[in-house]
């Protein structure tokens, strides 16, 4: 069997979908990551969270940031959690509450007014994640949403929304962890003075 055709179509669809980053999404990119920068500068705390493979995208950006996003950038941890990665919380929340309130009560537990919340969603309507934007608010953090298509029922909820141009998975998906690495750039640059 021949996949060239199928290879080169979807690598030629995640470029086209990239490409209309640049005019669309910069403005937005740039503010997400001097609120992330603004936050830490202040003490405050990174909270990422999404589901499935957005649950694995926030995992990998949190681990960037408390790691190191780039080999040989030695520099101290950033504070950033996965709230999508405490098994105990979630299944214990799921099973007492509902799983529409996992991020929703670890917020409420943790967050405070100089942290920020950054939840990822390819639809823009996981209830998981409306219910912690809305915990976050009511405790003042700041709000950046990585969305998909139209952005959802979670359009006009954040501070920053980057609302990637496609309604395939897959390819919001791509730009998400894109978008990811890029906010870590702009943290590691701000913070540390390191490309």
């Amino acid at each position: 069997m021949d996949h060239k055709s199928l290879i080169q179509t979807q690598i030629e669809d995640s470029i086209a979908v990239k490409q209309q980053l640049l005019p669309v999404l910069l403005p937005s990119i740039e503010s997400a990551g001097k609120l992330l920068v603004e936050s830490l500068k202040q003490n405050g705390l990174l909270y990422f969270c999404g589901n499935g493979g957005s649950s694995c995208d926030a995992s990998h950006i949190a681990a960037e940031l408390v790691v190191r996003y780039k080999s040989g950038n030695e520099r101290k941890a950033i504070p950033a959690l996965a709230l999508n990665s405490d098994q105990a919380v979630l299944t214990a929340c799921s099973n007492d509450y509902g799983y529409e309130y996992v991020f929703q009560r670890q917020v409420q537990a943790f967050g405070k007014p100089t942290d920020v919340f950054v939840g990822l969603t390819t639809s823009g309507n996981s209830q998981n994640i409306i219910l912690a934007v809305e915990e976050a608010r009511k405790i003042g953090m700041k709000v950046v949403l990585l969305l998909g298509g139209d952005g959802g029922k979670l359009k006009g909820k954040g501070d920053v929304e980057i609302i990637v141009p496609s309604k395939i998975t897959a390819r919001i998906q791509e730009c998400h962890i894109l978008i990811g690495h890029i906010l870590c750039s702009i943290i590691e640059k701000e913070l540390f003075d390191l490309d």
